[in-house]
């Protein structure tokens, strides 16, 4: 059976989703290891309470590099399959990304290439759009970039605030993260430059 590791530095709500996924037998893995820099952050509670492997590596104060080197020694001991990211407030580095080549998965809560990186919900609202949405990409050495699995819209309404506009992505964010995952896994998929072609 595949193994997942969910990194994530909060609330850990699509690791919750994942979590429910795999419980429910919609993602045929399991999750071997759950991960975060941050010891405060509630998704570390909640995969205790579900008696998953939670691990907490801090990175206040480590280089880059050198705290990956940490994180990427953990996964391997727990032979992770693939990596998932669920809020994980730190970028990769280039040798985190070559240890596990395609094999790490991000969440974002926009239509990318449009409003990459921290407050996507505040970007869509100040720039107006009508429609917003969520992206699960492979993960690559620049921001936010890598060639994108799964995207879904999100009517952007003329009364919403960064808060509500977030709620109804998240909703969705959970729906599409399990899609991807069970993309990934099956192996079902091409890559033609940037694009990933199903089946």
């Amino acid at each position: 059976m595949k193994r997942l590791g969910i990194l994530l530095s909060g609330r850990g709500s699509n690791f919750e989703a994942i979590a429910d996924s795999v419980g429910a037998g919609r993602i045929d893995a399991e999750i071997a290891v759950v991960l975060s820099n941050r010891p405060e952050a509630r998704g570390l509670e909640i995969a205790r309470s579900r008696g998953l492997n939670a691990v907490c590596i801090p990175s206040k104060g480590l280089d880059r590099e050198v705290y990956d080197r940490m994180v990427v020694e953990e996964l391997k001991k727990n032979r992770v399959d693939l990596v998932c990211l669920a809020g994980f407030m730190r970028l990769l580095s280039a040798y985190f990304i070559r240890e596990f080549p395609l094999r790490i998965l991000n969440i974002h809560p926009s239509l990318l290439p449009a409003f990459p990186g921290l407050d996507a919900q505040h970007q869509a609202l100040e720039h107006g759009v009508k429609l917003s949405g969520c992206t699960v990409h492979f993960v690559d050495e620049n921001l936010d970039s890598g060639p994108i699995l799964i995207q879904t819209a999100v009517p952007v309404l003329d009364d919403d605030t960064a808060d509500s506009l977030s709620a109804r992505i998240l909703k969705q964010e959970h729906r599409i993260y399990t899609e991807a995952i069970r993309l990934v896994l099956s192996r079902k998929f091409r890559i033609e430059g940037r694009r990933v072609i199903a089946g």
